[in-house]
């Protein structure tokens, strides 16, 4: 989230609203409180699907000319979020893909840049669980 506008492989999605969201029952991270990397599995509380905070765009392969569509899941900074801080080792950052409130979607969905930016926030979270 803090270089997509400014990457090369991202700015011409985030530039011009190429706003997605990835539907996902759960997403993985490895979990260290056990001293070793467990294949930990997050959902939402309410055990629905998610929808992701994603963007897509198009580039034409040189050497082929074949129109190939890209996709990236955005990620933030999680340091602070009560589930996902304790994910990764200690001493690693904190980051987290953004999966979105229900009622985010269409602000997500239709937001400009800066729009954009002020939704892939903590509180943008729904509550999740470890499972």
């Amino acid at each position: 989230m803090e270089t997509v506008a400014k990457k090369p492989s991202y700015k011409h999605a985030w530039t011009k609203r190429h706003y997605a969201l990835a539907l996902a029952e759960a997403f993985y991270e490895p979990c260290y409180e056990t001293g070793k990397a467990v294949r930990t599995a997050i959902k939402q509380v309410n055990h629905e699907p998610m929808a992701l905070a994603s963007i897509w765009d198009t580039w034409t392969e040189p050497n082929t000319g074949e129109l190939i569509v890209s996709f990236s899941m955005l990620t933030i900074d999680a340091g602070n979020h009560p589930v996902m801080k304790r994910i990764h080792k200690p001493e690693d950052e904190k980051r987290t893909v953004v999966p979105l409130r229900p009622e985010l979607f269409d602000a997500w969905l239709n937001a400009i840049p800066d729009e954009a930016l002020a939704r892939l926030q903590l509180d943008s979270i729904p509550e999740l669980v470890l499972t």
